[in-house]
């Protein structure tokens, strides 16, 4: 079984191959006697969902963002990392970030990619959302209710989709568009910051032995692009495919990517167990000292400049929708603007 680590820092989350898309008629059982239904299209072919579901068990934090987004409220989840063990019964305590939006406990359905199936069908759910990683439990999750799987990498698609299985499409267009403003807005400001360090350097990173220089079209790397910055990245001859492992590089290979004006290091630590209320700082502290201690990343231009900023990777690649972006733009802006 691939580690967290491997499944939002190596680029891949979705292993697996996708089922036949074939439309899914285990649903037929729950839908037979029912009305307003809608037919999902998804990951893993198509699903016949009706009325507004009540009972939704999410597999993964990038499926609470978006249902979160949409305000509809869970009933069981399944996190990517074990931080806490038993049920939900506080979950902004418990859950990285989202669990301040969850208004009442909810149960534990264990890690996301391979969940209980006894504890989803102990919490009767009338609706189960996961993603390609739960292509291999699709079968006998449609079994116990209408299943959809969907697309890590395409954030607005899976807003759509979730969006019509929980009838609330009227939504979508107005959150987008929200999220466009303050993107633009974003932008604006950061007009001068760009104008004097257009050249900026993302780089994954728990510990100085394995630096992973992000690429192009990933979440982490495109915000900041679209507010303007000129992305530092390895010879394109050197740039893994889509969908391929990336590639770390030894901290003496650092220097070659010297002209960046700015570096940002997207850190992380799934240590289980974590105090929430310091979750931000756990996820930076470490990789924030190593840079400090060691001679060859304070030989850059940009520690020299002091242009160096440790951002938690969770926000980008953990939360890649709405409520990332936003918790993304908000450490940018503290971070990287001047004060007022």
């Amino acid at each position: 079984m691939l580690s967290l680590i491997r499944f939002l820092i190596l680029s891949i989350f979705m292993v697996g191959a996708i089922a036949s898309c074939q439309s899914q008629t285990n649903n037929e059982t729950f839908t037979s006697n029912q009305t307003d239904c809608r037919t999902i299209e998804h990951e893993a072919g198509e699903t016949e969902v009706c009325s507004q579901p009540q009972r939704i068990v999410v597999l993964g934090p990038y499926v609470l963002e978006p249902l979160l987004t949409l305000g509809v409220q869970p009933v069981a989840y399944g996190d990517h990392v074990a931080f806490h063990q038993g049920e939900y019964d506080n979950p902004k305590a418990q859950i990285p970030y989202l669990g301040e939006m969850i208004n009442q406990p909810i149960a534990n359905v264990g890690i996301a990619y391979e969940p209980s199936i006894e504890a989803i069908a102990k919490v009767q759910p009338d609706l189960i959302i996961g993603l390609e990683a739960n292509t291999k439990q699709y079968d006998i999750l449609s079994q116990i209710a209408p299943t959809i799987l969907l697309e890590y990498a395409n954030p607005q698609k899976s807003l759509k989709a979730i969006a019509l299985a929980v009838d609330r499409t009227s939504k979508v267009k107005e959150l987008l568009a929200e999220i466009e403003q303050r993107i633009a807005e974003a932008r604006e400001a950061f007009k001068p910051v760009v104008a004097d360090h257009p050249q900026l350097l993302l780089l994954y990173s728990e510990q100085l032995e394995q630096l992973i220089p992000s690429t192009p079209n990933e979440m982490c790397h495109s915000l900041p692009e679209e507010l303007g910055f000129k992305m530092v990245s390895l010879p394109e001859s050197k740039i893994p495919k889509p969908n391929s492992p990336s590639i770390p590089i030894s901290i003496e290979k650092l220097p070659e990517l010297n002209d960046a004006d700015s570096v940002i290091v997207l850190g992380y630590n799934f240590d289980k167990q974590q105090d929430f209320n310091q979750f931000n700082n756990n996820q930076t502290s470490k990789i924030k000292q190593a840079w400090k201690d060691n001679a060859i990343t304070q030989s850059l231009d940009a520690s020299k400049a002091g242009q160096i900023y440790f951002i938690p990777s969770y926000l980008c690649l953990g939360l890649p929708g709405a409520i990332g972006t936003e918790l993304y733009l908000e450490e940018l802006e503290q971070q990287l603007l001047p004060p007022e």
